[in-house]
Parts: structure tokens; sequence; C-alpha cells
């Protein structure tokens, strides 16, 4: 194992460790625990769609055009029906009487039912079905329901792209949002979470809009329509027909308002599931090494339950609509079916009429019914939405001044002057601390871990603001430099190394993007990647990715040193860059990096004290503040901190005792 084993295993073991307490890493126990403001984020969301008003318009025009050929239809149809209906009664009855003088000799005969019901039937006695006029109403409602077709398949067209738009720019919105954020933010999130809600939320959102953007608009045109064409056929049976809205509706409401939380519950569920598999897959290596597969499955099953148990009560109540929902509906179909029978046999309304009456009442209750189960979709998408407005609206890092000025060249001072810093508010770490690096000087920082030393660099960079105190280069507060300008100035080598998906060449240009093919392949030869690259089948061309898989972790840490090398910065950090590698790389790489620090200021973060001896200035740290400070023969005269940080490096047990834990300890970090 490398020495970035220490670190991650440390992060391992306190995955494992927190599997009894029932919490994930970093999840602070949020989990279902902030309600939704629902009109809020649905309004929000909507407000998205404004970009896209004038093909909304269009497809509010198409979806009205294509609703109201589809709620003309079934009276048309009805006409057909009494066509038919009128021909088969007339065929029947003798040739050559009026239907006033039929309907009167049945009302002589007794015959009063029969009576009422050829007073609603538009027939002349003796004559049979008019083809002639049937094909036309049904040519007239093939065509409705063309027009009605073809029009829904513009509407549906123009909200894919409305809708997709609409997400591309969410997913910019969130990606430039990213790249605002500080980096005291990412070290909040765990980065499974983070991903569920770029990836995961935003497809549910996008699922969310493409379903019911078409089935909402379309449903509620439909009860519009369909409802003015039953106040047209029959006013009283129209007002039966709407008492199921209102009902429908309290139905809705009162599931809607249970499984509201538990939707809640669910996708956050999903970011805590994601977060533990994301950190499991990511030290899956030293799982496995130390046997702690049974613990992290342990946990899994509990997180999984946990999402199981939350998408089980969501989809459970709000699935209960529509069940609910069309029992509701065929109540209703059937007191029109009898209501409209008893009107046909009266004569008050044809039997074309009924069947169209009956038709629009199915037409009615299923987009109330497809409504009122879109409930569970809308609240899904909408906790979705709330949880990428979160991210959208965290806090950013601190704009630059508006007079940033553009760092002039610079020469590498650094100076601290009074700095202070605290990533917790009531937690100092770094306090009144003063130092001047001088142009062209290399830096050692050391001590134990959390003395402040990665911090110390990380100030320099701006990855956090300040909270008293003032850092300038070269004279200039570095607060009031552009950031990209101040860290295109500087070089950083990490001790965890970071490739992208590539090939070897394009990782070392991507310290220079311009850099010429000579540059890259001078900057390979002077940190000995051209060593091991030759060993390899494609040479320069060879992909890897940010795991690295077909190099080892050292190979991978002289790309990284390569990159520096490219970049050619002013300032140069060192963050234990060597700790990767063996004894003999280490060596020709100190010589790779002094050749790469000179006449450059270096700030480097040493683990291997035997690494910096050579440093102009060596500075220990400790809780935050610079205890000792001078070259490497000065300090070890002293005899104090750092010396026995040194020493605890090469001296073994004495009388049986073993060497002081916490200098051991320290050195080692």
């Amino acid at each position: 194992m490398t020495n970035s084993a220490p670190k991650t295993m440390k992060k391992t073991e306190r995955i494992v460790g927190q599997i009894g307490a029932g919490r994930g890493p970093n999840s602070q126990g949020m989990v279902g625990q902030k309600s939704l403001d629902f009109r809020a984020s649905g309004k929000r969301l909507l407000n998205q769609l404004r970009p896209e008003r004038l093909k909304i318009l269009a497809i509010f025009i198409a979806a009205i055009a294509s609703v109201t050929f589809a709620a003309i239809g079934p009276r048309v149809l009805g006409r057909a029906t009494d066509i038919v209906f009128a021909g088969a009664i007339g065929k029947q009855l003798p040739s050559g009487m009026t239907k006033e003088q039929v309907i009167d000799m049945a009302r002589a005969r007794g015959e009063e039912q029969i009576a009422d019901l050829l007073t609603g039937v538009d027939m002349v006695p003796g004559q049979g079905i008019d083809f002639t006029q049937l094909g036309g109403v049904l040519l007239l409602v093939l065509g409705l329901y063309a027009a009605s077709s073809l029009l829904g398949f513009v509407q549906g067209y123009l909200l894919t792209g409305v809708v997709q738009n609409t997400l591309r720019r969410m997913r910019n919105d969130v990606e430039e949002k990213l790249n605002r954020m500080p980096l005291a933010y990412f070290d909040r999130q765990p980065r499974g979470e983070l991903l569920s809600r770029v990836t995961n939320d935003l497809d549910n959102v996008s699922q969310t809009l493409q379903q019911t953007m078409a089935q909402l608009l379309n449903a509620l045109l439909t009860i519009v329509a369909v409802f003015a064409m039953m106040i047209w056929l029959s006013w009283t049976l129209a007002l039966i027909t709407l008492v199921t809205i209102p009902v429908s509706m309290a139905v809705a409401g009162i599931v809607m308002k249970r499984s509201q939380t538990r939707f809640i519950d669910q996708w956050r569920r999903t970011g805590a599931l994601n977060a533990q598999v994301e950190e499991a897959f990511t030290g899956h290596s030293l799982i496995k090494v130390f046997g702690r597969q049974n613990e992290v499955q342990a946990r899994f099953d509990e997180e999984n339950e946990e999402l199981f148990q939350a998408s089980f009560g969501a989809q459970f109540l709000s699935n209960l609509i529509m069940p609910i929902m069309m029992f509701i509906g065929n109540l209703n179909y059937v007191i029109i079916a009898v209501l409209g029978g008893l009107r046909v046999a009266s004569g008050t309304m044809s039997l074309g009429d009924v069947q169209a009456f009956i038709q629009y009442s199915r037409q009615f209750t299923q987009p109330v019914t497809q409504v009122a189960s879109m409930a569970n979709l809308l609240q899904s998408g909408v906790a979705s939405a709330e949880r990428v407005f979160e991210l959208l609206d965290a806090d950013e890092e601190i704009s630059d001044e508006q007079n940033a000025r553009v760092a002039d060249d610079p020469c590498g001072r650094v100076s601290f002057e009074s700095v202070s810093f605290r990533y917790v508010e009531d937690t100092p770490l770094i306090d009144d601390l003063s130092l001047t690096v001088e142009p062209g000087q290399t830096v050692a920082i050391v001590g134990p871990t959390g003395a402040g030393k990665t911090t110390l660099v990380n100030l320099v960079m701006r990855f956090y603001e300040l909270n008293g105190g003032r850092i300038t280069l070269d004279g200039q507060d570095i607060a009031e430099m552009q950031r990209e300008d101040l860290r295109s100035r500087i070089g950083m080598v990490l001790q965890d190394t970071w490739l992208f998906e590539g090939t070897i060449r394009e990782n070392i240009a991507y310290g220079r993007l311009d850099a010429t093919e000579d540059e890259i392949l001078e900057a390979a030869r002077a940190t000995f990647v051209d060593r091991f690259v030759h060993s390899l089948p494609d040479g320069y061309d060879t992909v890897v990715d940010d795991e690295g898989a077909n190099i080892s972790a050292g190979e991978k840490q002289l790309i990284t040193i390569a990159r520096a090398f490219l970049a050619n910065p002013a300032l140069l950090i060192l963050d234990e860059a060597t700790s990767s590698v063996d004894t003999r790389t280490e060596l020709l790489l100190q010589h790779a990096m002094a050749a790469l620090r000179t006449e450059r200021t270096s700030f480097v973060i040493a683990h291997r004290l035997s690494t910096i001896r050579d440093a102009d200035l060596i500075l220990v740290m400790e809780d935050g503040a610079i205890v000792e400070q001078g070259t490497h023969e000065e300090l070890i005269a002293k005899g104090e901190a750092y010396a026995t940080l040194y020493n605890a490096q090469f001296t073994g047990p004495r009388n049986g005792e073993p060497v002081a834990l916490g200098a051991a300890a320290a050195g080692a970090q």
C-alpha cells in the first residue's frame, strides 16, 4: 500500500464505525426532517420555463384545438347513432304516414312510453337507414379525430423540446454553480449526496415535467371542453356530474397531504444511500484488506431498508388515489346511465345524445382521475426540484471585487499578516499568524495532523476566506486579486493525485493547454515520466482515467508533477508530493523538483522530514501556530519540537520502551 493508505483507511474505518449509530457519513441527521414548500418550489420550477414561453403558447394553442376537436367528436358520433336508430325504427313502421300520425296512433292504443320514445326520434316511417348521411357524419368524425391526433403530435414534439431545453439550462446552472461554490461547501457535502442531486433529482424533474405538463394541460382543457358539451346536451345531468369534482379533489388533497413528507424522505434517503455506496466503492480495496465487507453490507442493508420504507409509504399512499377516483367515476357513470335511459324513454333526449353524454361523463371523470393520480409524480418531481434549488441557493464563493486587479508578473514574495482562520465559528484553527517568505525560498511546513499545514497553503490559493488579517503576493492583497489570475500563477501537486480520462499527453498538457509537443516532452523528461511511458504499449497516447488503473500510484504522481512543471508557476505548492513513489524514484523526483523550484517560491508540506533538509526555511506548526522556524541545522541544534519529530523517525525503542506515540505519529503525518 502507498502512504496515502492511512488517510483513506481512517476514512473507511469512520464509515464502518458509524454503522451502529445508524447514520451515514456527513448525514447530520437531515434525512426527512425538512418540510417541502410545495407551492413555492412548484412556482419556481414553472419559472424555469419562462424562456420557452413562445413555444409554450404554441403548445397551448395546439392543445386547445386538439381537445376541442376531440370533444366535438362524441357529439357528432351521437348524431350517427341517431341516424342508425331512426332508420331501424322507421323501417319497421308503415310508409305513407307521418311521424305525428304514428305517435297519435300509439297514444290511442295506450302505448304512452312508446309514443314518448318516438317523440325524441327523428325518423320517417317506412324509410330505413340513410347511409349517405351516415357516411358523411362518420367521415366528419374521422376528420375530427385525425386532426386532434395530429395536433397532439405537434404538441408532444414542442413539449419535448421545451422540457429538454429547460433541463439543459438547469444542468448548466448547476454546473456553473458548482464552479462558483467555495471549497467549504464540498467539505460539508457527501459526494454521493451531491451527485444524486445533479443526476437523479434532475432526471426526476425532467420526467415530471415531460409527463405532467402534457397530461395536466390536456386534462384541464378536457374537463373544461367536455363540461361545456355536457351543459349543451343537458345542464341538469351536467350538474350531477360536476359533484364528482369537489369529492375527487377532497380525496386527492387528503392523500397528497399524507404522502408529501414521504416523498421528501424518499429522495433524501436516495441521496444518503448514494453517498454510502460511493464511499464504500471508493474504499473498496481497503474494505477488503480489513475484512469489513459484512459491516459495509450491513450499513448498505440498513440504508436500503430505510429507502424501501420511505419509497413504499410514498408510492402506496399516492397510488390510493387512482382506485378511489375510479370508484367515484364509476358511481357517476351508473347514475348518468340510469337517468339518461329514463330521459330517452320519456323522449326528452335522443339516444345519440345520451350516448354522447355517457361518453362525455367518462371523458370528464378520466382527466379528473388523471389530475389526482398525478399528485404522486408532481410531489416527487417538486421534491427533487427543491433539492436542486437548495444547491442553486447555497452560498457562493465571495465574488471578486469589480476593481479586482490582475496580478503583475509576480516574483513570489508571500506575506502572512496577522492571519486568523477557522472552519467552525467557535473553533479557532489559525490565530494571529505572521510570516514572510522571500522570492525563491523553499519553505517546508511540518507538524502533527490537524496543525493547519494544508490549511495554510489553501489560504494562499484563496480556497477559503480569512477571518482576520491578510495575505499578500508581492505586496498585493490576494483578496483584491482575481482568483483565476491568482491561481494561474500557482502550481500545486497534492498527495491525492487526480487524472482525468484521456491520454498521458493530454493529462500533462492540462497544466498549460497551449503547450507545444516539445514542451510537453521536456516536462515529461524533467520529471522522469518519459522513463516509464516508453514501456507502455501506446506510449504517450496511453489512455488513463481518474482511477489510473493501468499505471501505478507512483507513475500517476509523476504525471501530476510533470503537469505542474509544464505550467511553469511563480509559486509552487507541494503537499507530500512524493509519498506515493518508491525511494529510488523519490530521489530522482527530489532532483526534478529542485530544478522546478529554482527561482520560485515553494511551500512543501512534508511527512518524511528527511526530504526537506535542504529547505531554506522550515516551519513547525502546532494548533494553527508556528512554534518553531529555521533551517534544518538550526532546529536540530535547538533540540526542541522539530528535533523531537526528526529523531522519532530514526530512533527505535529504548530500554524496552516504545518511542513516544505522539511524537512518532506527528512525524508520520
